[in-house]
């Protein structure tokens, strides 16, 4: 039976320098949960910006073991294989991050991100925490949290981990595992734009009155890649 493998990291900001500051990791086989999370000391220090939101500051990860040292990257090293899957929101991110830490991944993967945009796509927003509430995750966050004996933290690795794995059970109701596998691997096409001055309007609609905005959007560094494809396809 394959081990599901639900992942999420914290780190010291956004830009390409910057490191995993917590991992949390939860791994699902069958009916049996296992739960771990690790601060870790980053070789870079940590925004305010990025405390601002996970509030995990310099001094709290001063003394902390290196990513690749914790008991959680052990963990998600011992399942690295290619009959389990890593279940992850935004896993290009995550991926990226543990790439900078010598992880080679062999897992197969689920992005919830990209499987919620594809399948659900009449959400207004993408992120964790709004759909945390527009999908009514929080319902059932607490008996789990209380199973696995996680404290419920909004952009704590850990927290947000039993929220991925919230919205992966939510996501079963409209496709399979191996479906989310296959739509995992390649862009999702978008009908609307989510923030700018067209926010909440059809990209197909934006394109045919104003080009110029949406080659502007293209120019930008570190655009999501299913936006962009969806731009480029409605430009053609």
């Amino acid at each position: 039976m394959a081990r599901l493998i639900f992942l999420d990291l914290e780190t010291s900001g956004l830009e390409q320098k910057d490191r995993i500051c917590e991992m949390g990791v939860i791994v699902q086989e069958g009916a049996r949960y296992d739960a771990c999370s690790s601060l870790c000391k980053s070789p870079k220090k940590i925004s305010a910006e990025a405390m601002s939101l996970h509030h995990i500051t310099n001094e709290m990860i001063s003394t902390c073991q290196i990513c690749t040292e914790t008991d959680t990257y052990g963990l998600l090293t011992e399942h690295n294989q290619s009959g389990n899957v890593l279940i992850a929101h935004n896993s290009g991110f995550d991926l990226g991050m543990l790439e900078k830490e010598g992880f080679k991944s062999h897992y197969q993967i689920v992005d919830t991100l990209r499987c919620t945009k594809a399948l659900i796509p009449e959400c207004e927003q993408f992120s964790l925490q709004f759909l945390r509430y527009e999908l009514r995750l929080y319902k059932e966050e607490k008996a789990l949290a209380d199973e696995l004996k996680v404290n419920l933290n909004a952009h704590r690795a850990l927290s947000d981990a039993l929220h991925t794995l919230l919205l992966y059970r939510t996501l079963l109701e409209y496709a399979t595992l191996s479906e989310m596998i296959e739509i995992s691997a390649k862009p999702v096409l978008m009908s609307k734009l989510l923030f700018g001055k067209y926010n909440g309007r059809y990209i197909e609609e934006v394109a045919a009155a104003d080009q110029a905005y949406l080659h502007w959007l293209l120019s930008l560094d570190d655009l999501d890649e299913d936006l962009a494809y969806s731009l480029r396809y409605y430009l053609q």
